[in-house]
This record gives structure tokens, sequence and C-alpha cells, in this order.
């Protein structure tokens, strides 16, 4: 994995222009790092205009490299269609793993007793997504089928991984897939986060399937909790999870690719915000780009270079103290724009990068 190589993906609307605001925040006059940041033009035009061979292009890009930054991109509703890039990038890249945590967002009041951070680990690929579908039948008699399938490498990769996350949050694994009602195809999941929690004993293990899981969300007593799930059942967690803590705001999203060895060492990282394109406000310079920020960030912390993962800490610090301090957006209450959060955010990433480097 190359540090100093960000993979930059080009988006559509109000997606690229946040992309736009993180961007300036990764320059060298901020960081005092020189990042290379190639680009690929993934918005929807240019995936119609190359069948989508930008999008392949871009994640072979990742996997040598390391380190993606995507924008919020349109995926068309026609069938025949271009379609949505994420499973391309997903299956080319190589990913395995989907992360998305929820989290406190000073001055944003969340939902119920929510107070500390909720991870959701999925699967990235398989299950329901890129499962084949027909139908056989007319009329009343008319019946339609979906071949879905799993992989034990990616059931052991979200387990695996899921155990890790509660150790660095000090939370602990709490939920799970409808074992009891599929035992050979979500049992699988099961089988394998049984597995991680005897090799991780010290993190609490409270397995519950899926519908429970739901349902003792919304009374949760507020501790951190890492949720493994499979594909489909992450994705609406998650949907679920993110708004119970006031706003998606803060939360990115990060695609993880892992060699065949294990989950020790992710071999590729694709950040990007939990939201959409958001049309609407395209071009009235009144978006958040804070997910999109703290995307940047995440690419930066995660990796094993030590002036990078300082850069990381500095941004996500500057973005969180900027929100605290009344530096907010519409959608949180506050008066200020895309550009003005932005400058905000970047004048104390290079007041905390040069207290942090006279100590």
């Amino acid at each position: 994995m190359n540090a100093r190589t960000i993979v930059v993906l080009e988006g559509d609307q109000t997606g690229q222009e946040l992309l736009e605001a993180a961007v300036r925040v990764l320059q060298p006059d901020v960081l005092g790092l020189e990042l290379e940041l190639p680009r690929f033009d993934l918005s929807l035009e240019h995936r119609r205009e190359t069948g989508n061979q930008v999008v392949h292009e871009a994640a072979h890009s990742i996997a040598s490299h390391g380190l993606g930054l995507k924008a919020a991109t349109i995926t068309p509703e026609g069938r025949g269609d271009v379609g949505s890039p994420n499973r391309i990038l997903r299956e080319d890249i190589g990913g395995k793993v989907i992360v998305r945590t929820g989290r406190r967002i000073p001055g944003v009041l969340p939902v119920g007793g929510v107070h500390s951070p909720i991870s959701v680990v999925r699967m990235a690929v398989g299950d329901a997504y890129g499962a084949k579908e027909w139908r056989e039948g007319d009329g009343d008699h008319e019946v339609a089928f979906r071949t879905e399938r799993i992989e034990r490498s990616v059931c052991r990769a979200v387990a695996e991984f899921a155990f890790r996350q509660a150790e660095r949050m000090g939370a602990k694994v709490f939920g799970g897939p409808k074992y009891t009602v599929s035992p050979v195809y979500e049992g699988m999941l099961k089988e394998e986060m049984d597995a991680a929690a005897q090799r991780h004993v010290d993190v609490p293990y409270e397995p519950q399937l899926i519908d429970a899981t739901f349902a003792l969300l919304i009374s949760s007593s507020g501790a951190p909790m890492v949720i493994p799930a499979l594909n489909r059942d992450g994705d609406i967690l998650s949907d679920l999870v993110l708004p119970l803590f006031g706003s998606i705001a803060g939360s990115e999203s990060l695609l993880v690719a892992f060699s065949d060895e294990g989950v020790d060492r992710p071999t590729a990282l694709m950040a990007e915000a939990a939201h959409g394109t958001a049309p609407a406000l395209q071009g009235k310079d009144v978006a958040n780009p804070m997910a999109m920020i703290l995307a940047a960030a995440a690419l930066l912390a995660h990796t094993e270079d030590e002036q990078c993962q300082e850069a990381g800490r500095a941004i996500r610090e500057a973005t969180l103290e900027a929100v605290a301090e009344g530096i907010r957006t519409a959608d949180l209450g506050g008066h200020h724009g895309t550009t003005s959060f932005t400058d905000e955010v970047i004048r104390r990433t290079r007041t905390k990068l040069e207290v942090w480097a006279s100590l």
C-alpha cells in the first residue's frame, strides 16, 4: 500500500463538489505532504461513454496503489444502463468488507439512548447483490427466482474484522444473521463469528438474529457496538444506524480488501461519504463536506506511514472541533457553506500540524 498516492474517483452533482472540498484538505500546503492524486472521471456521462471501462481502470489503479477516495455517483434506474460503479469497484479491487460507523457529532442530538459509536461491518460482495434472477410462467402462475451466494473467505473476513474493530473501539460484537431460519446459507457467517469469538476471548460477544438486532438497537444502552452482517442486511442496517446519531454527516464508508493470507493488513482501502449526490444542493455552496473530509482522514489514518497517520488525525480532530465550536453547515443548524467550512478545517489542520511539529 502506497500511503503517498490516493486515487481520486470523481462523481456526480454535489458528490463532486464535496470531493473537491476534501481534496483541498489534502494539498501539500495544508499537510506538509506531497501526495500523488491521480484522477478518474466516474461521472454518469463518462461511464456511459466508456461502457464502464473507466470504472475498471479506476479499480485497477486503487488495487495497484492501495488507497482510493470516491465521490458519490448517480446510479441510473433503466435496465441495460451502466448501473452502479460500486459493484464493479468492489469486485475488481478485491473488497471483502464494508465498514460504516455512526458516531456522535458535537452539538447534534442523537435518537434515544445512542451515545457511543456503532460500526456495521458487512460483506462487500455476494449475497443479494449480483445474484442471478429470472422468471418462469405467466399470469398468476408466474414465479420469480434468484440465486444468491456467499463465500467462506468473505464470511471469515467480516467476522475477523468485526472483532478487531471491536478491540479498537472497546466495543462488543453484537447481532448477526438469521441463522435459525437459514442454517446452511446464513449459518456460514454465524460459524465464522463463533470461530472469531474463540480467537478474541477478551471481546464481549452477544450474537442476535437480525430481526432482534433491529429491535434491540432502538432500546440499546448506549454502549459501543460492532455488528457483523450479510451484504444486504448490512446495507439496511447502515441506513438505520447512521441516522440514529442525528445526522449521517459524520459517517464515512470504507471498503477494505485483503490478501488471501488474512485480515492482518489490508491490501487496499477505498473511502467515501455515506450519503448520495444531493442534486437539490448542487451549485449552491451549502452542502456539508464533513463526511468526505473524514473519509480522506480515514484513509491516511489507516496507513502505516506515521506522517500520514498524523495528518489524518489532525484533519479528523480539526473537523470535529470546528463543529463543536459552532462552525456548521445548515443541515447541522449553522450558517456556514461548503467553502467556508472547508476553509476552517484547513486552518485548524495547519495549526495542529505546526504545533505538533514544534513539540
